[in-house]
């Protein structure tokens, strides 16, 4: 038993040193730890505020439409025959009455000439009945002949009297024919390509397959559709019954173009709403003196059908988008910002109308939407609705006097 205890003795001392060993690292590191100095706190983000405005403006719609002719005309032959020649170039412009295509006539001529060569013989015919007619009548003065033959003669004569006609009327087909051997311009406008060329044979008639096309150039319509709620604020002013379309505005621009440069009138609301689309049918007419305006053409249509009303208007930039929400941030008296959902309208004048979720002279983050949260703390910059800064000094901001 004596011979143990040493043994004992040095396991027992060296426990011991490893627990001190121990203590003393973690004191250190409580010590390293409890000496670290804390992060700064982050500064609040910078964001441009302004005031929410409030004013009288006429609101405005955008819709698409197509630029159409006033008139389009599909040249067809309206007499058989071998086109002999073509006398436009294609996309050219031209007037009512310009040559366009010409059929072989020769035809024609030949059954004017047939026409009126038998229009002569009529007329000889009607000239002797004429004169066997009247010595009839002085040989019954004198009983000379009986009464049947003063009947047959006035006979002869009315059917001389109606061959005449008949070759008259043979005379003015024939003429007429002779004449739509020489095709012209129904219209003013631009002609397209010819799709028949010299040297074919062409039927007439409606089935006849066209020769080319003419559309009128200036002045040309825009048909577009506004919705049914659209129409009802619209026929409150002056659009039902067409009673009141010049009061309505209308402006286009094509796709290439910014903004809406061409003004025109609106000429007419359909007489019924289509069921399907829901959707009523609007024509308007424009000038189009220089051709900018060519058939077919997409048009970007803004009108409105609404008096003047007070509205409220903000940046569109202020505006974020939470899934299918609109949205502001809305800046408090304590420099925070809070979360406020908005219903829009259009752009008028280049603000955006809100409808619903602000009131005139709250200020609302218009530049910056991206850095923050809802309930952050901001460093406000106050610029105009408009994005101009305007210097002003305000509670946990600084002054600004440039942008």
């Amino acid at each position: 038993m004596k011979a143990s205890t040493p043994l004992f003795s040095r396991k027992a001392i060296a426990i011991a040193v490893a627990i001190l060993a121990l203590g003393a690292v973690a004191s250190v590191t409580l010590t390293s730890r409890a000496a670290k100095p804390a992060m700064p706190a982050a500064a609040p983000a910078s964001v441009s505020v302004a005031s929410v405005l409030e004013k009288s403006v006429t609101e405005l719609d955008e819709f698409s439409g197509r630029v159409e002719a006033v008139e389009r005309v599909e040249i067809r032959p309206r007499v058989s025959g071998t086109i002999d020649a073509v006398h436009f170039q294609e996309g050219q412009l031209v007037k009512k009455g310009d040559l366009l295509f010409t059929i072989d006539p020769r035809p024609y001529q030949a059954e004017l000439a047939r026409a009126a060569a038998t229009q002569a013989g009529a007329e000889a015919r009607l000239a002797l009945s004429k004169t066997e007619l009247e010595r009839t009548r002085r040989l019954l003065e004198e009983h000379a002949v009986a009464q049947r033959e003063l009947d047959q003669r006035n006979n002869a004569l009315q059917e001389a009297d109606a061959s005449l006609k008949a070759a008259q009327a043979a005379v003015l087909t024939a003429n007429l024919n002779l004449q739509y051997t020489a095709i012209t311009a129904p219209v003013s406008g631009r002609v397209s390509r010819a799709e028949i060329t010299v040297g074919n044979l062409v039927g007439a008639g409606a089935t006849a397959p066209a020769l080319t096309t003419v559309v009128s150039v200036s002045p040309v319509y825009v048909n577009f559709e506004v919705d049914e709620q659209t129409y009802i604020r619209y026929a409150a002013n002056g659009a039902a019954g067409n009673s009141g379309i010049s009061r309505l505005p209308v402006a286009i621009g094509l796709a290439s173009e910014e903004g809406y440069p061409h003004q025109g009138k609106i000429k007419s609301f359909d007489n019924r709403l289509d069921t399907a689309s829901g959707t009523m049918r609007v024509r308007a007419v424009f000038d189009n003196a220089d051709g900018v305006l060519t058939p077919g053409m997409y048009a970007r249509v803004r009108t409105g059908g609404s008096a003047a009303e007070t509205a409220v208007l903000i940046d569109d930039k202020a505006v974020g988008t939470d899934q299918n929400k609109k949205y502001v941030m809305v800046l408090g008296a304590d420099n925070k910002v809070t979360y406020r959902a908005v219903a829009l309208g259009p752009i008028v004048d280049g603000l955006r109308i809100v409808r619903s979720g602000l009131k005139k002279d709250e200020r609302i983050v218009v530049n910056g939407l991206q850095r923050i949260r809802p309930n952050d703390l901001v460093t406000p910059v106050t610029v105009t609705m408009d994005g101009a800064v305007k210097p002003l000094t305000v509670a946990g901001a600084t002054t600004v006097t440039a942008k």
